[in-house]
């Protein structure tokens, strides 16, 4: 039997400057090329945090429409060639994303919500000395990792379920909105203290 563990979804995360160094494709190709196999694991062919993941480079830093698009025909090279550990599709009532996580530091695994269009999905996969969330500001793939994903417009997201299977996979389902009195309010900065434990 599977072992899942909630995670629980931010929806406020005040670290300055967060992604402001891009990561550019000459950059990446010189860290992978001199990465080992940690490297490879977080941002290797097929997993959700490769810049190279939709089939030509994009920045995981900047936010991508994914539900824009469908997973078989984006990831139909990489499936073929069995380098595929993510998947997302749509049904009548949810989005769903799955994917496996890094292979190193699989508890720090954090989603944040930016404003209820934008979800963030982010971790280490090393260890720093100095400030816990400072990597996110300086060149961030030498620490960590991120996945940012346009929430599509009918995504009711402050009901966001968002869990860890057996320590290696990440499960997010996010319901949709029915009706007009489904959608949320919009984001309100003085409530943002809440999050919601899924």
């Amino acid at each position: 039997m599977s072992r899942r563990r909630s995670l629980e979804v931010q929806f406020e995360d005040r670290t300055p400057r967060k992604w402001c160094v891009s990561l550019r494709e000459d950059v990446l190709a010189g860290f992978i090329s001199q990465g080992g196999t940690t490297v490879h694991s977080v941002f290797g062919d097929g997993t959700l945090f490769s810049p190279l993941l939709f089939g030509k480079f994009f920045d995981p830093s900047d936010a991508f429409p994914l539900w824009d698009f469908e997973s078989e025909i984006l990831l139909s090279g990489l499936r073929s060639s069995g380098r595929c550990s993510v998947d997302w599709f749509a049904t009548d009532k949810e989005y769903v994303l799955k994917a496996e996580l890094p292979d190193s530091r699989k508890n720090d695994v954090q989603i944040h919500v930016e404003n209820g269009k934008v979800m963030e999905i982010s971790g280490l996969w090393r260890q720093q000395e100095s400030n816990a969330n400072d990597w996110k500001s300086r060149c961030w793939w030498e620490f960590g990792y991120v996945r940012r994903i346009e929430l599509p417009e009918n995504s009711n997201w402050r009901k966001m379920e968002t869990n860890v299977i057996d320590d290696c996979s990440l499960e997010i389902r996010i319901p949709k909105n029915n009706s007009d009195s489904d959608v949320p309010q919009a984001y309100d900065e003085s409530s943002s203290k809440e999050s919601a434990i899924v």
